[in-house]
């Protein structure tokens, strides 16, 4: 009897001491090591210095707190975020990134859509490597609703292109739409003229085999008339004229 009441003692201050270190290692061990995972958008050191501000938001149960009970930041363009333990003093940050593919210019401010078209964030900053859209004509613009452009009919061409474009990893500084809906590529020095949209996946992987070669060079590259089944149509590059954005 006597053994067994010693050894649910022992069973006890074990607990105990397990209880204590545990409070211990909450109340006082400080996040040192905080690895990103998932970020494009951001550098690591942005999203720490956003996450964990002070000192104190990097104690380990402040944060677990913080992130089980209370709403999670808002970082522009991204959509959410994971914080995952693997232990006391080491965290794992995984970044969910808003998807935008390009953005509009309204009342002082740039308006990203997504690929179906959606406003999904506003910024007062240009994001590097998302291109500009101009040349369109829209309304009123509503965060979380569609771009409401005056042509409807001409968006599935906006949302392909970017989608071309982003599949084939290609950066383009802005994307003009013209008065009959042309399209013109700007990309450094150089200008890309599309034509009015017809064969785009063609026109842009052959523009994409050729950029090696365009590098470091300016112009106007015609392709409005480019034809896979006759390379040479519409296929010239020419200088710009003084003066010609």
């Amino acid at each position: 009897m006597q053994k067994v009441q010693n050894k649910k003692r022992r069973l006890a201050l074990t607990a105990a001491v397990a209880m204590a270190v545990m409070i211990f290692l909450a109340l006082f061990v400080s996040i040192s090591e905080v690895v990103v995972t998932g970020n494009g958008k951001y550098t690591e050191e942005e999203i720490v210095n956003i996450l964990f501000p002070d000192r104190m938001s990097k104690n380990s149960l402040l944060c677990f707190l913080k992130n089980h009970f209370q709403e999670h930041v808002q970082i522009p363009f991204v959509e959410d975020y994971e914080v995952i333990f693997h232990g006391p003093g080491r965290v794992e940050i995984i970044i969910y990134e808003k998807s935008v593919v390009g953005y509009v210019s309204y009342m002082n401010s740039y308006m990203y859509f997504d690929k179906d078209g959606i406003i999904v964030e506003s910024a007062n900053e240009a994001l590097l490597g998302v291109p500009l859209v101009t040349g369109l004509k829209f309304g009123q613009i509503i965060l979380y609703q569609k771009l409401p452009l005056e042509k409807e009919e001409i968006f599935p061409e906006i949302l392909a292109l970017t989608q071309i474009l982003t599949m084939n990893e290609m950066q383009v500084d802005r994307i003009e739409f013209g008065p009959y809906d042309e399209i013109t590529l700007y990309m450094g020095d150089l200008e890309v003229l599309l034509g009015s949209g017809g064969n785009l996946n063609d026109k842009i992987s052959e523009l994409n085999s050729m950029l090696p070669q365009l590098e470091g060079h300016g112009g106007i590259l015609h392709l409005e008339e480019y034809d896979d089944a006759n390379i040479r149509a519409g296929y010239t590059l020419e200088p710009k004229s003084k003066g010609t954005d």
